[in-house]
C-alpha cells in the first residue's frame, strides 16, 4: 500500500497538483498479470483494465480495514498512504464524494503525525476535488452550450453551489499560509466565476484581473452546435477525423476514445442538419480504445481509410488499419497489412508518399521505442524500413508531421518529443533521411507536443509550428500575468526563410507564452486567406482547468488570441481538433474532442459554429491523384487573386489533414478575402512533377481537380442550415 507517489509538497514550477488517480490506476494495470496475447486483443485489454482497478480498490480497502484496528505511529502512517491512494482512485473513477472523504481521512492522519506541510497539500487537493464535484453536478449533469466556457458567463454559473463554496473555503485556508501560490490563486478565481462572484468576491490580494483574459479583437462569437447536431459525445480524451467517407460531398465525423472499453464512433452526415450513428454498421463496435486517429487512402481505391493509434501513456497496444470497403463498412486489415507487430505505444503517425512512387507510406512515432517507417508495397502490405532509412530513433514522441519544407519534391518529417530534442528528417530522395534539426536550429521546445507544417505567411515555403506542453499550471498563470516563464514552456514558430534555413519568430508574432497543449489544428476561420489555429489544452489532473485557445492570423504578420471574444475557450481538456465546413456553407467550424485521461474526466465534445464572414470569398478544392497518390497528400496549391485594393496576392496550401492530433478534411478550404475571382489556380503534383494551371475561376464553390486533366469539375456538395442551438 502507498508508495505510488512522492509525499512531499509538489514543485509547482514543474508540475500541477494532482487529483486524478491516473498514476495510481496505471500502476495497478502494470502490476496486473496479462497473457502474452494481451497487446493484440482489444476486448481482453478492456476487461483486464476493469478487473485490475476493481481488484486494486478491494485490496486497498481490506488493508485499511486491517490497519484500522492498530494504533501505532507506523499504522497511522500506512493508513495515511492508503487513504491517499483510495482518494486518488475514487477520483479516477469520478466518485468525488468518496474521494473527498478519503482525502479528509488522509488529512486527519497527517495531523496525527504532525505533518503540517502534508496537510497543506491535502487542503488544496480537497479543494480541487470539491471543484470537480461542482463540475459534475453542474457542467455535466446540467450541461448547456455555455457550460465551462471561459470566462464563465451567467448561463455557465452553477445552480448547485455547495461544492464551489466548499472549495473556496479550502483554497482560502491554503492561501492564508501560502499567499503567493499562483496555482491556488487561479483555482480560487475560477471557483468564484462558477458562483458569479468574480472578481468582486475575490480578495484584492488574490484576484487575477479580468483584463488579462480579454481578447484584443473580436471577429464574432462561435456557438457550440454539437448538441443540436447530436455530436456532443460524452467521453474521455480521443481523436477526431472529419472527412467524406462515402463520397457524397458531405463531411462525416469519426471519433476515438482513450477509454479501452469505448469503441470507435462513426457519424454519417445526412445533409439536413442531422447525423446518423453508423458505428455498428461500419464494423467499429469491436474497435476499442485509441487516443488518436488519422485518415488516408492507402490503397488508391478512392475511399478514405482510417488508422487507429493506441498505447500512448499506457502499455504497447496494436494499431488498427481499417480499410474502407466503399459500402459503408470497414475491414480491419492490420495483420494482413503487416502493421500489427510489434505492438507499440503509438500516440501519433503521418501518411505521406516519401519515395514518390504513388503509394502512401506511414511514419509512426512511438513512446520510448524506435519510430517506424512503413513502406507501402502497393499490394496492401507494408514493410518497416525505418532502420535502413535512418529514422529509427527512440524518444517519448508526441507528434509527427510531414511536409516538403525545402520544396525539393520530397516530403520531410518533423518529430516532436516530450522531454527531449526534436527531430527534422530531411528526405534525401534515395530512401534515406538525415536529421537536420540541430543544423537548422528547430530542436526546441524540449517540452513539446503537437506540431505541424503550414505556410502561415503565404510566401510559398512551409513554416513549422511546434506547440509546448508545460505540466505546470503555475507557469500558465505566470504567462497570463506577464511574468517570466522558462523558454521550454513556450511554443516555437519557425519561419521558413526560403534559403534552406528557419528563423524563430515566436516572440515577433505574439506567440511567446506558456502553453499546456495536447490537441491542435489549423484552418482559416475568417476566409481572409491566412491560416488561424486552435489549441486543446490540459493535463490529467482535475486542477488543470485552463481554456483552450483560438489564435487569428493577421496577414502573416502576427497572431492575436481571440479566445474570450470568440467563446471557444472551454476549460475542459482539449484533445483531437479539426477545422471543417461541416454544412458546406463556406464557413469553417472547429470541432474539439473534449474530455480527459480518466473515466471521471469525461466531457461533451464541442462543434463551434463559425459566426460567419460572408463578406469574404472562398473556394474548396478536392484533388484526385492519378500517378500521384489518389488522396493527393503532398500536392501543392497556389491561388493568385486580386484583392479589393487592387493588389495581387498569392495564397498557398499543401494537402494534409493538418496538425498531429486531430484530422481535418483532405479537401482544401481556402479563403480569398474580398477578391471577386481567382485569377489563377496552380496545382503541383509530387509524383508526376507536373503542374496544372486554371484561370478566371468563380469563388464560393466546390471543385475537383484530377491530375493531368485539362479542366476541373464543379462538385455538388449539399448545403444545410444549422439547427437551432439548444441552451
Amino acid at each position: 500500500m502507498g508508495g505510488l507517489q512522492s509525499h512531499g509538497m509538489t514543485d509547482k514550477a514543474l508540475s500541477t497538483t494532482d487529483v486524478s488517480g491516473e498514476s495510481q490506476a496505471e500502476y495497478l494495470f502494470r502490476l496486473f498479470k496479462k497473457p502474452p496475447i494481451y497487446p493484440q486483443d482489444l476486448q481482453l485489454i478492456a476487461a483486464a483494465r476493469g478487473r485490475a482497478l476493481a481488484s486494486g480498490l478491494k485490496d486497498f480497502q481490506e488493508e485499511l480495514e486491517d490497519l484500522s484496528h492498530q494504533d501505532t505511529k507506523k499504522s497511522v502512517y500506512l493508513r495515511m498512504l492508503g487513504y491517499k491512494d483510495l482518494a486518488q482512485l475514487w477520483s479516477y473513477e469520478g466518485h468525488m464524494q468518496r474521494a473527498i472523504e478519503n482525502f479528509r481521512l488522509e488529512y486527519k492522519s497527517a495531523g496525527a503525525l504532525g505533518l503540517t506541510d502534508k496537510q497543506l497539500e491535502i487542503e488544496e487537493q480537497i479543494g480541487i476535488a470539491e471543484m470537480r464535484q461542482g463540475e459534475n453536478e453542474n457542467c455535466r449533469e446540467h450541461h448547456n452550450v455555455k457550460s465551462c466556457i471561459f470566462p464563465l458567463c451567467p448561463e455557465a454559473q452553477y445552480t448547485q453551489t455547495s461544492p464551489s463554496e466548499n472549495a473556496i473555503r479550502h483554497f482560502l485556508e491554503y492561501l492564508s499560509k501560502e499567499p503567493g501560490d499562483l496555482e491556488v490563486r487561479w483555482l480560487l478565481n475560477l471557483t468564484n466565476m462558477t458562483l458569479g462572484t468574480y472578481p468582486q468576491g475575490v480578495a484584492r490580494k488574490y484576484v487575477i484581473p479580468p483584463q488579462v483574459f480579454r481578447s484584443a479583437e473580436d471577429i464574432g462569437e462561435f456557438t457550440d452546435v454539437a448538441p443540436a447536431l447530436g455530436l456532443n459525445l460524452f467521453d474521455m480524451a480521443g481523436g477526431v477525423i472529419i472527412d467524406d467517407f462515402d463520397n457524397d460531398g458531405l463531411l462525416d465525423v469519426v471519433v476515438s476514445s482513450y477509454d479501452a472499453g469505448s469503441c470507435l464512433r462513426y457519424f454519417h452526415n445526412n445533409g439536413n442538419g442531422t447525423f446518423s450513428d453508423r458505428t455498428e454498421q461500419a464494423g467499429f463496435s469491436e474497435q476499442l480504445g485509441g487516443l488518436n486517429i488519422i485518415q488516408t487512402d492507402y490503397n488508391n481505391d478512392g475511399w478514405l481509410d482510417i488508422l487507429v493509434m493506441r498505447g500512448a501513456w499506457e502499455e504497447p497496444i496494436r494499431k488498427s488499419l481499417l480499410r474502407n470497403n466503399g459500402d459503408g463498412t470497414f475491414t480491419d486489415v492490420t495483420a494482413v497489412a503487416g502493421l500489427a507487430l510489434p505492438a507499440t505505444r503509438s500516440p501519433t503517425a503521418v501518411w505521406a508518399d516519401f519515395d514518390n512512387d504513388g503509394w502512401l507510406d506511414l511514419f509512426v512515432g512511438n513512446e520510448f521505442s524506435p519510430s517506424q517507417l512503413f513502406h507501402n508495397n502497393g499490394d496492401g502490405t507494408f514493410t518497416d524500413v525505418a532502420r535502413r532509412a535512418g529514422v529509427a530513433q527512440s524518444a517519448f514522441t508526441k507528434g509527427v508531421v510531414a511536409g516538403d519544407y525545402d520544396n525539393d519534391g520530397y516530403s520531410d518529417i518533423y518529430v516532436s518529443n516530450l522531454g527531449a530534442k526534436n527531430f527534422l528528417y530531411h528526405n534525401n530522395g534515395d530512401g534515406t533521411f538525415t536529421n537536420v534539426a540541430r543544423l537548422l536550429q528547430v530542436e526546441r521546445p524540449l517540452l513539446s507536443f503537437p506540431a505541424w507544417f503550414f505556410d502561415y505567411n503565404n510566401d510559398g515555403w512551409l513554416d513549422l509550428y511546434v506547440s509546448a506542453f508545460t505540466p505546470s499550471l503555475t507557469q500558465i498563470v505566470r504567462s497570463y500575468l506577464g511574468l517570466a516563464v522558462p523558454q521550454d514552456d513556450m511554443p516555437r514558430l519557425y519561419r521558413n526563410t526560403g534559403k534552406g534555413t528557419f528563423e524563430d519568430v515566436t516572440a515577433e508574432v505574439g506567440l511567446a507564452r506558456a502553453l499546456m497543449t495536447m490537441g491542435a489544428n489549423f484552418g482559416d476561420v475568417d476566409n481572409d486567406g491566412f491560416l488561424d489555429f486552435y489549441l486543446g489544452t490540459g493535463n490529467p489532473s482535475y486542477a488543470a482547468l485552463i481554456p483552450n485557445l483560438l489564435f487569428r492570423n493577421h496577414e502573416g504578420k502576427y497572431f492575436a488570441d481571440i479566445t474570450t471574444s470568440s467563446g471557444t475557450g472551454s476549460l475542459q481538456k482539449g484533445h483531437g481538433v479539426a477545422f471543417a465546413d461541416i454544412n458546406n456553407d463556406g464557413q469553417v467550424e472547429i470541432f474539439c474532442k473534449l474530455g480527459g485521461a480518466t473515466p471521471g474526466d469525461r466531457y461533451f465534445s464541442a462543434l463551434y459554429r463559425n459566426p460567419g464572414h460572408h463578406e469574404n470569398n472562398w473556394i474548396t478544392i478536392k484533388l484526385v491523384g492519378a500517378k500521384t497518390n489518389r488522396a493527393a497528400l503532398g500536392a501543392r496549391i497556389k491561388l493568385t487573386v486580386t484583392a479589393h485594393n487592387g493588389k495581387r496576392q498569392d495564397i498557398y496550401r499543401h494537402v494534409t489533414s493538418g496538425g498531429s492530433f486531430g484530422a481535418s478534411p483532405l479537401r482544401q478550404h481556402i479563403g480569398i478575402g474580398k477578391a471577386p475571382r481567382i485569377d489563377a489556380l496552380e496545382v503541383w503534383w509530387p509524383t508526376s512533377k507536373t503542374r496544372q494551371v486554371f484561370h478566371n475561376i468563380d469563388p464560393n464553390q466546390f471543385i475537383e481537380v484530377k491530375e493531368f486533366e485539362s479542366s476541373f469539375v464543379k462538385l455538388k456538395c449539399p448545403t444545410f442550415v444549422m439547427p437551432q442551438v439548444r441552451q
